[in-house]
């Protein structure tokens, strides 16, 4: 058993009823307990201001980290807003929080300065946080810090599991959390999923220290918090599933006019893009590219519960990519800043391609040593940059120089510049 285990074990964790798990007869050894209720039951969500002071005013009181998850309508509506806000911290208890209805939840900045966040998966969280006014000074993030142990499964009811005991149901993870009101099961769903989270990460925490990692994780958590927010992506609509079908110029002039209509339409509407139109049928458009609207119904994703209005704005879109002059059509594939890709190598710089070779092999059998995923002891694309441009002379001192210039944080810079020295010097696996 390891010590998250004998943590977990010896915690004061508590399940249905409020009985300890030794009284209950379950621990990480014997059949793990499903988790039910909240310990202090389903409490009701927050819709209005007076509520939401009260709420903040009990959490700047409590004690300890606090955790915090959010709830998306991904693939119902359009964009990535927080429909629910969860939070639980000892001597508070749990909130559920509606940012529709509470848009602005910075309160709960000063509230909790200088207060260590628990997300599980921060980084999928923080943008939506960072819309309402949820910024965190400091967090710990459970799936990352599961990942550096070395824990093969790293979702929350996976490490919950495993480390505490405990079955959480996840049947309600990919809901319209849009949905209003939210049904009771719902709402069970969201307050369990923050029910343990601070207990989940004070286990992580013991493990990671005793792997003597602790150092390497808390080096990655002030990463992401003071990381500053995503810049929004260039040519978004050349991420069209199946556009490597898509080779002229005039039919890429399609694809990017279909998506940004689509993309306008789904914004007015409030829905998932992919409800307006799939990207199949874009693609399909962009390869046929049909004369009339006949010829576009006939496609596949333009089918007969397409009715004629929403045929003639695609055709009127499919119409102005094929007026449009060739200077004006775009470039095929995006604008290279990096190294090219790896599969190239070999013709482009047979060199280059043998320090790729040995740097990722190194990179492997050091990751493996110490039981973590490769792209957490060091970014894939560091790797590639660095191999691609080596300095001019391969030694520790520049090697460290680059990795840090790459954005790696110091302890990957402290074990993998051995690795990469010997590959860029050719002494590599």
């Amino acid at each position: 058993m390891t010590d998250a285990q004998d943590t977990a074990a010896d915690s004061s964790l508590r399940i249905t009823g409020g009985t300890p798990p030794d009284d209950a007869g379950s621990s990480v050894l014997g059949a793990p307990t499903p988790l039910l209720e909240p310990r202090e039951g389903i409490p009701p969500v927050i819709t209005d201001a007076a509520a939401l002071a009260e709420v903040v005013a009990a959490f700047a009181a409590g004690s300890g980290p606090v955790a915090v998850d959010a709830e998306r309508a991904s693939g119902y509506r359009y964009g990535q807003r927080a429909y629910l806000v969860q939070m639980r911290r000892e001597g508070a208890g749990t909130a559920l929080i509606d940012p529709v209805a509470c848009p602005d939840l910075s309160g709960f900045g000063a509230a909790l300065s200088g207060v260590e966040w628990v997300l599980h998966a921060a980084t999928q969280d923080l943008p939506c946080l960072r819309e309402i006014g949820m910024v965190p000074t400091g967090l710990f993030d459970t799936e990352l810090a599961g990942r550096l142990a070395g824990f093969p499964r790293v979702g929350l009811g996976a490490m919950v599991e495993g480390v505490l005991g405990y079955v959480l149901e996840k049947g309600h993870s990919a809901v319209d959390w849009s949905t209003r009101p939210l049904p009771e099961p719902w709402l069970r769903y969201a307050a369990l999923d923050v029910e343990l989270l601070v207990d989940l990460r004070d286990a992580l925490e013991k493990e990671l220290d005793r792997q003597g990692k602790l150092e390497w994780a808390l080096q990655e958590f002030d990463a992401i918090a003071s990381a500053p927010p995503t810049e929004p992506r260039k040519d978004p609509w050349r991420r069209t599933s199946g556009m490597h079908k898509v080779r002229r110029r005039r039919q890429l002039a399609v694809v990017r006019e279909l998506w940004e209509t689509r993309d306008r339409i789904a914004q007015r509407r409030d829905v998932s893009p992919g409800k307006v139109l799939s990207d199949v049928a874009i693609v399909e458009a962009a390869l046929a590219l049909p004369s009339n609207v006949h010829a576009l119904a006939a496609l596949n994703g333009f089918g007969h519960r397409t009715g004629r209005r929403q045929l003639e704005q695609w055709q009127a879109a499919v119409d102005r990519a094929k007026a449009l002059p060739d200077t004006a059509l775009p470039q095929p594939g995006q604008p290279v800043t990096g190294p090219p890709p790896p599969r190239a190598w070999a013709d482009k710089d047979p060199a280059a391609a043998a320090r790729l070779s040995a740097a990722r092999a190194g990179v492997s059998a050091l990751a493996e040593r110490l039981n973590m995923p490769q792209e957490n002891l060091v970014s894939p694309d560091t790797v590639r940059r660095l191999c691609w441009e080596p300095p001019a002379v391969a030694d520790a001192g520049s090697v460290e120089t680059a990795l840090a210039g790459y954005g790696a944080r110091p302890w990957q810079v402290e074990q993998v510049t051995p690795v990469l020295v010997a590959a860029l010097s050719g002494k590599g696996a």
